[in-house]
């Protein structure tokens, strides 16, 4: 048999049969992503990966979501939520995600921000985790009370079992279990408070109402409404200080030096507390304790 006519007829076969298995898997990737692009996505990573606005939000997903989340925070513990820029690569991060908890409570960061980070990954899911929550004209801080840090908590529980259905029974266990842990986290506070009757305290930022509402006491703020006060506020506010023989001043990182001058004055200590750290039990048990 002529040479060049058996290689014919050996390859042919075999290249048909390859292009068969070929064409057969590639209409099946193609019929795949067709009935549902955004699951074969999410199956692809595994797990869900969720932007939040700061990083006490973080926490309340994280403890909801356990292993089944990875979380972007847009503005670090680190920063000041009221000037803080997003990078561009944070910008790159966010378009990768499946969700988004934002405050909602007109968070400055989020006033300037949102529709940006909205068009720059159209579709996503917007959780607001204030629904339901009791606020405070103008005041953004609703996490500092517990009892809306537990409706949060339910909402982001909500949003996650509505992507995720098939971990319910997780989603909801984790939530319990916090949902528990900020119970007692409660309870520790009233009782620490029970016996104090100075119900005054002082704080440069104003960031602490809600939890002052939450325990009966009286937030006295050095700033108001993000302006630096007048010298006859100022010296009004460490008269008051003395009078009801307060020696602590709460304050960030960003304003620690300021408060150090009133500090001096009222003879007293700058106490640095973030109400926007990472660990929320932690940070709101701190305050509780020094008020003591």
């Amino acid at each position: 048999m002529n040479r060049s006519l058996l290689i014919v007829i050996v390859i042919i076969p075999i290249f048909l049969t390859l292009a068969y298995f070929g064409f057969r898997a590639e209409t099946n990737v193609d019929t795949q992503v067709d009935i549902d692009d955004q699951q074969v996505q999410f199956k692809s990573r595994e797990r869900i990966l969720i932007a939040v606005s700061i990083a006490p939000l973080a926490d309340f997903v994280e403890n909801v979501g356990g292993n089944r989340v990875d979380i972007i925070v847009m503005v670090p513990p680190s920063a000041d939520p009221h000037t803080y820029e997003l990078t561009p690569r944070q910008m790159t991060e966010v378009a990768k995600a499946d969700m988004y908890v934002e405050v909602g409570s007109g968070l400055e960061f989020e006033e300037i921000w949102m529709n940006r980070i909205m068009e720059n990954n159209k579709g996503m899911p917007i959780v607001d985790s204030s629904t339901g929550t009791w606020q405070i004209d103008r005041d953004p801080h609703i996490w500092t009370s517990p009892k809306n840090a537990k409706v949060m908590v339910e909402n982001i529980y909500s949003a996650l079992i509505a992507i995720d259905t098939e971990n319910l029974t997780y989603y909801e266990a984790n939530k319990d279990n916090y949902l528990e842990q900020l119970d007692e986290l409660d309870l520790e506070v009233r009782e620490s408070l029970e016996g104090v009757t100075n119900r005054n305290f002082l704080v440069y930022h104003p960031n602490w109402e809600y939890f002052s509402r939450d325990y009966g006491l009286n937030q006295m703020a050095v700033e108001d409404e993000g302006k630096e006060p007048s010298p006859e506020r100022l010296a009004s506010l460490i008269e008051q200080a003395k009078d009801n023989d307060i020696k602590v001043i709460f304050a960030t990182s960003h304003r620690e030096s300021r408060a150090n001058v009133i500090a001096r004055e009222i003879g007293g200590v700058v106490v640095l507390v973030d109400p926007f750290s990472q660990d929320y039990i932690e940070t709101i048990a701190w305050i509780g304790a020094f008020l003591v």
